[in-house]
């Protein structure tokens, strides 16, 4: 009984785990569309709707309204194709060969992307089970069957929302480069060998492959917002989650170059001698604390849905960039006194405080207001460009079906 609960939360993370309903969704669009098909088809085993139906349903509505589109139109090509072959020859080598050229060719013409193969897969696959012209016809009923069952399954049946995945791994990136931040002014004043600071910077460049993970997480939860009925405002949502991962990507790309910095500045210390003096290194160490801090709190700002959350972290971002600033000052006093003992490391004294400026800058709160706003202005004014076009599309068509009623 204790095991319950735990069994609980498992499915419940499982329930919020993409791939896991996306292979939920797509086996019973599959057999639905089986079912569906073999009640309507004459064919003993209408195979062709389960494999639409499997190539329609996707994660996101919105990814099935534009790509499972494109693969539909791809699949029905390839039936199409392959009953035309099936009419006049078998399946041989060359007859294969044929069908593959011609799929190959049709799909770049009807511009399917990158579903090209999927034009030539379907035609080899109904050209196979397919002797007949009328079982060829067939074949396209169930394909029809298929992508209708897949595409009603997911606008019925609406995706979750991914934004909580999404919030959690820019959360998790900031958290993670915080970390990175923090075990750097650890070592700051004590002798660094260059290969241990080598290690950080090797580390600051595995946070890359962390920022295209959260990218791609982003990209979905963009997705799902988008033509989703229970989302009122979706873009805002999407912008807000979208220009703060690329704040932190552009601080992620700061914190490579400081730990670069470091790392040149290690090869120029002398066997056994620190980094920096024991003063200026505690002060640096407890500025990139704050930045570290600030990044969090940034991540978390961005990732908040509850206005009166967000108001909360605001504040909190708001507090831990003014200790920075202050912290700032006298860790630039120090570096300029060290430069005199060290007139070799002024550049570097200068790169890091100029690499700390530039984190602190791109998370200030104004300058992330007038981001968020230039990305909705330039959003809307796309989205009215696009109203205008089909506007335009419609007054044509309008305009010819009244010269064609006085004619």
């Amino acid at each position: 009984m204790p095991q319950l609960p735990a069994r609980v939360a498992s499915l419940a993370r499982y329930r919020d785990d993409p791939v896991a309903v996306w292979t939920i969704r797509a086996t019973a669009a599959a057999v639905l569309a089986y079912a569906v098909a073999e009640a309507l088809s004459s064919q003993p085993a209408p195979l062709t709707a389960p494999l639409t139906a499997l190539l329609v349903v996707q994660v996101t509505l919105y990814s099935t309204l534009t790509t499972g589109i494109r693969r539909v139109i791809a699949v029905v090509a390839g039936v199409l194709i392959a009953v035309g072959f099936s009419a006049v020859v078998g399946l041989s080598w060359w007859s294969l060969g044929l069908i593959i050229l011609a799929a190959l060719t049709v799909g770049q013409f009807i511009r399917v992307g990158e579903f090209v193969n999927e034009v030539a897969i379907s035609a080899m696959l109904v050209l196979g089970v397919t002797q007949l012209a009328s079982q060829a016809w067939e074949r396209v009923l169930e394909t029809l069957i298929g992508a209708v069952v897949g595409l009603l399954f997911n606008i019925v049946l609406a995706p979750p929302v991914w934004v909580d995945p999404a919030a959690d791994s820019i959360v998790g990136l900031a958290r993670r480069t915080r970390g990175l931040l923090l075990d750097i002014g650890e070592e700051l004043d004590r002798p660094v060998p260059v290969q241990q600071a080598a290690d950080r910077l090797h580390e600051a460049r595995r946070l890359d492959q962390a920022v295209t993970d959260v990218d791609a997480a982003l990209r979905q939860a963009e997705d799902s917002l988008r033509l989703n009925p229970r989302i009122s405002e979706g873009l805002l949502a999407r912008l807000v989650l979208r220009t703060g991962l690329d704040t932190l990507e552009i601080c992620v790309v700061v914190v490579r170059v400081l730990a670069r910095s470091l790392t040149d500045l290690a090869k120029r210390r002398a066997e056994g001698e620190a980094l920096f003096p024991a003063e200026t290194a505690q002060a640096l160490a407890e500025l990139l604390a704050d930045v570290g801090a600030a990044m969090v709190s940034y991540a978390v700002l961005v990732t908040t849905q509850v206005s009166g959350s967000a108001e909360q972290a605001e504040d909190r971002l708001a507090a831990e960039l003014s200790a920075a600033w202050e912290r700032r000052e006298p860790v630039a006093q120090m570096l300029l006194s060290s430069v005199q003992q060290h007139p070799y490391a002024w550049q570097l004294y200068g790169s890091l405080l100029a690499e700390i400026d530039r984190m602190l800058e791109e998370m200030d709160l104004e300058h992330r207001s007038q981001r968020l706003m230039a990305e909705l202005d330039r959003a809307t004014a796309n989205r009215h460009e696009r109203a205008a076009r089909f506007a335009g599309i419609r007054r044509l068509v309008r305009t010819g079906r009244l010269s064609g009623r006085e004619s």
